[in-house]
């Protein structure tokens, strides 16, 4: 299923707003020339199609003049032709990564292009190439190969028709067999390789709930698919041998395992955003702790938690997405006590009550980048409960390395909590880029296809109140260098979340 851009909504109404600002493109870590943007900035000239030139042919070719950047927001920059000073009349917004007739300074003279000064003010001067020549001689330029790493941003290192594991949508505890249907900017659209009616979802190549093959079996993890597969995905990790449209492990970015005396433990309590209502942080439990430091969590008060974990979900001990005790309260956060809680939530009551103890503080990834994010930027975000869609976005809120993230005309019930280096995070002109459809802000007047979200929310809300009896795992011993395979019974006509939707729903 492709993506098509048809409808996009385009930044140009909240470009002309007098206090409007958006997120650095330096501040998206796997965003196109994120490291080298700070050097595009207000004074910066290009050259670009002149606006006498309407029609462009082989017998009537394009001629071109210079502009000047007057301002950057997101990958969007507001160029005024060179010449008419401060007259904005033919100012114009455009994206700097896709505009297809804007160059470096000198592009013209290297390609035989003339450099004719627009019409409305040839007569300003008599000497045109003077004024260029003094005009040019100091100002600095966009990258010589600016084209190029556009261009090369577009190509994933996980390419189309690879297999992959990822989180079974309908059962957040395992993952399933998959395979890349589409490639999009890093973008992939997945689709499980066991079902045939399955649509597909999406996810990015960073997100920490795809999977090389092979990874549920090497860390412990639960996996929804037949025996072969897991005895197959076990060999090839183990002796190096997978065939050329496996994802490998080299293909992912790598966890962080730091080398520390103290370990999670099974019952630890500590806060964590709840994957199926990203907009809260809740009471947690650490339920099992994997192989390579990876951690099973459930939420505290979830019904059956204890019987066969199939409610708990999977993150790495240095996720930014788990917090220590306390972290909601010292930093001015709502924490999300257990279902059914009564009165005021005290964390010192609880864990007595309990009779628990706290994951250490020091057990948690505490590094806070310079990630530039301020409230009231703007960007494009996926929308994680239902990741097809990528919507106008504001940060409401920054506590560290933890943004809130509001979709614009949506009640505060939709917002998303993300960490800074999250990679559903975009700059404004990101999904122009690379030809995805980016959705409009909420209208009364317009249908919007977000409002599919609240039967998703319902539905999740139906499955945290009550869950149908799990099926129990069953579980097959292989040695392999001591490790043993794991997997769920495949039948595509039940699940372990009784056939609730999740977080990630099928598109």
């Amino acid at each position: 299923m492709g993506k098509s851009s048809e409808g996009s909504f385009e930044w140009q109404s909240f470009l002309k707003r007098p206090n409007f600002y958006a997120a650095p493109v330096s501040c998206f870590k796997h965003a196109a020339v994120h490291r080298s943007w700070e050097s595009i900035t207000t004074g910066v000239l290009v050259e670009i199609k002149s606006p006498d030139c309407t029609t462009c042919s082989p017998s009537n070719p394009c001629c071109y003049w210079i502009a000047t950047v007057i301002r950057v927001t997101g990958y969007m920059g507001l160029l005024r032709y060179e010449g008419f000073d401060s007259d904005d009349s033919l100012d114009m917004w455009v994206n700097l990564c896709t505009e297809p007739h804007i160059h470096p300074i000198g592009w013209c003279a290297d390609n035989g292009m003339p450099l004719v000064p627009p019409k409305t003010i040839e007569d300003k001067h008599t000497d045109w190439k003077d004024y260029l020549v003094k005009r040019i001689s100091r100002a600095k330029t966009i990258p010589a190969d600016f084209a190029y790493k556009i261009e090369e941003h577009k190509h994933s290192i996980i390419k189309k028709n690879m297999k992959l594991e990822v989180v079974d949508k309908n059962c957040i505890s395992a993952v399933r067999p998959a395979k890349v249907k589409e490639v999009v900017g890093g973008r992939l659209h997945i689709s499980y390789e066991d079902s045939s009616e399955d649509e597909g979802f999406w996810f990015h190549e960073r997100s920490p709930l795809i999977h090389p093959v092979g990874w549920a079996q090497i860390v412990g993890h639960p996996l929804q698919g037949k025996i072969e597969y897991a005895h197959q995905s076990l060999r090839k990790t183990l002796y190096q041998t997978f065939d050329p449209d496996d994802a490998t492990w080299n293909m992912f970015m790598p966890v962080i395992n730091f080398v520390k005396n103290l370990k999670f433990k099974e019952g630890m309590k500590l806060e964590a955003i709840d994957p199926l209502n990203l907009s809260t942080i809740c009471v947690a439990t650490v339920i099992e702790v994997l192989r390579n430091n990876y951690l099973m969590i459930g939420i505290d008060g979830m019904v059956n938690q204890s019987a066969n974990g199939s409610d708990c979900f999977c993150y790495h001990s240095s996720s930014p997405c788990i917090f220590p005790v306390g972290f909601c309260e010292s930093n001015g956060i709502t924490l999300t006590p257990p279902k059914g809680y009564k009165g005021d939530f005290k964390w010192q009551e609880y864990l007595r009550k309990t009779k628990a103890k706290p994951a250490p503080v020091a057990l948690f990834h505490r590094e806070i980048p310079n990630h530039g994010f301020r409230e009231g930027m703007y960007l494009e975000a996926v929308d994680l409960i239902s990741p097809r869609l990528i919507c106008v976005a504001v940060v409401t809120k920054v506590v560290g390395r933890l943004l809130r993230i509001h979709f614009e005309g949506w009640e505060d019930a939709y917002d998303q909590w993300c960490d800074c280096e999250s990679p559903d995070l975009f700059p404004i002109g990101w999904c122009q880029a690379v030809g995805y459809k980016l959705e409009p802000p909420k209208s009364d007047d317009i249908e919007h296809p977000k409002k599919r979200r609240k039967v998703m929310v319902s539905k999740i809300q139906r499955r945290k109140k009550r869950f149908s009896q799990r099926r129990k795992s069953s579980e097959y011993s292989s040695q392999f260098e001591g490790l043993s395979i794991k997997t769920e019974p495949n039948d595509s006509n039940e699940s372990c979340a009784s056939g609730e939707e999740s977080s990630y729903s099928s598109e």
